[in-house]
């Protein structure tokens, strides 16, 4: 019998390499057929940085293209062009399977709905077990049913051979949910992959799933892509934000630098459609006329212009690309300035000498 167990990968890199990075990660889809098909850009040009123990959130809109993200860095898609970097080595180069299935031990991903990544059919132990026996090495059946308790107590069900032995459909949305966490726990991971984990959850739920991912990241040393369309849960938990839209990273820097000082005209909006109980009823975001983003077959220019308040004639013609304007906080815009501060700091070039 085929031994699928898998040993880690091999740290190929520096320890100063980050632990994941991606360099200019592209994922186009064609629609239609013939010479009708055109090219839809989910991905455009993407460039992410994952640190060891960090949490790192992508936000945007639906159909931004953040679970696209999140597919390529699980390997579900394959990336049109760019490249995949973890722990220095690029994933183009994993060509054993068992370097694959190391990777996806490594890397694995929680789903946006709990039970859908479930068997209705299993007990919850047949996921945490199967996952063991796949990933976890040469562990004996004992160990496995030891290790399965430990990852269920570690994602706060308790008790754990009590949890273990009921059937998802006896789960709340929150428990089914911690139980996929369990089952990327049992990986030994560096990085999940959480694509909208509380987004089908109670509101009174999430904020016990986003406290479970800080203390993973404290007790486990796992670092999380946290993928979300929730402004404010990403500033709960995020250290650093991303703003995606239409396939483009527009808006990226430490999370409370983001959203205190947003760039974009696309952040403000975003930060606009947070609830304010203190608002009136009748208050809406001003000068969004609710445009759907051109992705098929893009022209050049900035993909936000058509509901953009900032728009300039260079909006039309050229696509705006990440620029500093502060520490560690860029922004993908014609119009959005630098923070004085940070452009005071910057070196000035000395005059040429005079010639003569």
């Amino acid at each position: 019998m085929t031994d699928l167990s898998v040993e880690k990968l091999p740290e190929a890199a520096a320890p100063t390499a980050p632990l994941l990075e991606t360099k200019d990660l592209t994922r186009h889809f064609r629609v239609g057929r013939g010479f009708s098909a055109k090219l839809l850009h989910a991905a455009d040009d993407v460039n992410i940085t994952i640190d060891q123990q960090q949490i790192v959130a992508l936000a945007g809109e639906s159909g931004s293209g953040k679970s696209t993200i999140a597919r390529l860095l699980a390997g579900v898609y394959k990336p049109t062009s760019g490249e995949i970097y973890y722990q220095g080595r690029a994933l183009s180069s994993l060509r054993s399977r068992r370097d694959q299935l190391a990777y996806r031990s490594d890397v694995p991903m929680v789903f946006q709905d709990p039970f859908s990544s479930l068997n209705p059919a299993f007990r919850v132990s047949h996921g945490i077990l199967r996952s063991l026996k796949l990933h976890g090495g040469h562990l004996t059946r004992e160990q496995r049913n030891e290790e399965a308790e430990r990852v269920v107590e570690a994602v706060g069900l308790s008790p754990a051979g009590d949890i273990m032995h009921r059937y998802p459909y006896e789960l709340s949305g929150g428990q089914r949910q911690r139980i996929g966490f369990a089952q990327a726990l049992a990986h030994k991971p560096k990085l999940i992959l959480a694509d909208e984990p509380v987004s089908m959850l109670d509101v009174s739920i999430r904020i016990g799933l986003l406290n479970l991912m800080a203390e993973l990241r404290s007790s486990a040393g796992v670092s999380f892509l946290y993928i979300t369309h929730d402004i404010a849960s990403a500033r709960y938990v995020a250290d650093q934000l991303l703003i995606m839209y239409a396939g483009h990273i527009v808006e990226s820097g430490p999370t409370e630098s983001v959203l205190a000082n947003p760039k974009h005209p696309y952040t403000d909006l975003l930060l606009g459609a947070v609830p304010d109980p203190r608002a009136p009823l009748t208050v809406g975001v001003e000068g969004d006329t609710g445009e759907p983003p051109k992705v098929i077959d893009p022209t050049p220019g900035c993909r936000f212009r058509w509901r953009c308040p900032l728009v300039v004639d260079e909006c039309h013609h050229i696509t705006p690309t990440l620029r500093r304007l502060g520490e560690g906080h860029e922004a993908a815009c014609h119009v959005a300035q630098p923070d004085p501060g940070f452009l005071s700091s910057q070196p000035t070039n000395p005059a040429p000498p005079k010639k003569g």
